[in-house]
């Protein structure tokens, strides 16, 4: 007799978002069906659908996160990158919604809204705060770098940019970060 376990809605609801992050991170958008997001936590895909409705309302609830980015209106120039390339390795490597969400966002309209919300949302009043100008620009320019490093390291896995080690990385983009947030606008 197979003993059945009994979960809250509460619960329920938060194992079919890790499971669904888990297939999205490492499957893409594509080709997650709700199906097996269902059977890895052994609910009916009605379930899924209850709680999601469609599988880009799954998609969009289990790629919602927070970036968390540093308070940086104190941080001198010099020190932008080495401030926020700590967080961006954490949700790189830790945070299984970002990688998935990068990674769909490629095929994917809602995905890529997703992101475009992601930055404008977060990125965007982050650089603003502390952008001598041209605010939009720079948050813009930042996004490119820190989502083509991502792409290039962690999901096309680059070799010389997935095997440098996390310091070497850093002392490479660091400079990058701090121009494109600090130095005098272009016109």
């Amino acid at each position: 007799m197979t003993e059945t376990r009994r979960r809250s809605a509460p619960a329920t609801r938060a194992a079919i978002l890790e499971a669904a992050r888990k297939r999205f991170g490492a499957q893409g958008f594509d080709r997650v069906r709700l199906r097996d997001v269902a059977a890895d936590v052994g609910v009916d895909p009605a379930m899924v659908i209850r709680y999601f409705g469609t599988k880009e309302g799954l998609f969009a609830a289990a790629a919602e996160f927070a970036l968390n980015l540093p308070d940086l209106t104190d941080v001198p120039a010099e020190d932008l990158g080495r401030v926020l390339m700590p967080r961006f390795f954490d949700v790189w490597e830790n945070d299984t919604g970002f990688l998935s969400l990068l990674r769909a966002a490629t095929t994917s309209e809602a995905a890529a809204a997703k992101m475009l919300e992601l930055f404008t949302n977060q990125v965007a009043p982050a650089v603003a705060a502390i952008a001598p100008d041209r605010a939009a620009e720079r948050a813009a320019l930042l996004g490119s770098q820190i989502l083509g490093l991502a792409i290039s390291r962690y999901v096309l896995k680059v070799p010389p940019l997935a095997n440098m080690g996390r310091d070497a990385l850093e002392a490479w983009v660091t400079p990058v970060i701090r121009h494109y947030l600090s130095d005098p606008g272009s016109a």
